[in-house]
């Protein structure tokens, strides 16, 4: 298992830096990737992948140096990749038809990179002691410190027009009372898919647990 996770957090590596070469070298022509460089740095597709990243470089340097990280942090990372990924299938494709979100550097952001951070954490999780309920909850945290500091980004300079749009995910075409209903949903959703990422777990300490019992 150890050598599966190892292969599963290099290629998770591999594919961010894949991401972020076509992010400094796309220069608009993604669907996403309006803008170039380091400015992309203000969508959370590329902070949370980013993220991800760091996080495998930091669990694979660790297991070298034979020292442990929190597998809070590898929760984090896959949940928040995660909600990139659901938010990119279930509204932002569906809302911009026309737009291609998995094309070019985007495929890497939003799909190749959140399925393997997630696949990664089960994996790592699932004989592993029981995650607390908690957890679920801190993930959350990243998404609502984001939501704010887009919020409160828009309602200080101004939406703007297309591609310098301060509100550049279109959540506030109907109004701030609306955009914040829909931030307000996203963060639950974030903590829903949480929760889901930590079933595994959960099932295969039921099944450790009653399997104990039985010897007993």
């Amino acid at each position: 298992m150890k050598k599966i996770t190892a292969i599963l957090n290099i290629l998770l590596i591999i594919s961010v830096a894949i991401g972020v070469l076509y992010m400094f070298s796309g220069g608009g022509n993604d669907a996403v990737f309006a803008t170039s460089g380091i400015y992309n740095l203000k969508y959370f597709t590329v902070l949370s992948n980013c993220l991800c990243g760091i996080i495998a470089i930091v669990y694979l340097a660790c297991n070298l140096m034979h020292k442990k990280i929190s597998l809070l942090w590898k929760y984090i990372g896959a949940t928040e990749v995660g909600l990139t990924f659901m938010v990119i299938a279930c509204f932002l494709q569906p809302m911009y038809p026309t737009l291609d979100m998995y094309a070019e550097g985007n495929l890497w952001f939003h799909l190749i990179c959140p399925l393997i951070a997630m696949a990664e954490l089960v994996l790592l999780t699932i004989d592993k002691k029981k995650m607390p309920i908690k957890w679920s909850m801190i993930t959350m945290i990243p998404v609502f410190i984001y939501g704010t500091i887009y919020l409160l980004n828009v309602q200080i300079n101004g939406i703007g027009k297309w591609p310098k749009s301060n509100d550049f995910y279109g959540f506030l075409n109907w109004g701030l009372p609306i955009g914040i209903i829909i931030f307000s949903c996203i963060i639950l959703m974030s903590w829903v898919i949480a929760l889901l990422l930590r079933i595994p777990n959960v099932v295969s300490n039921r099944k450790n647990n009653f399997s104990l019992h039985r010897e007993v």
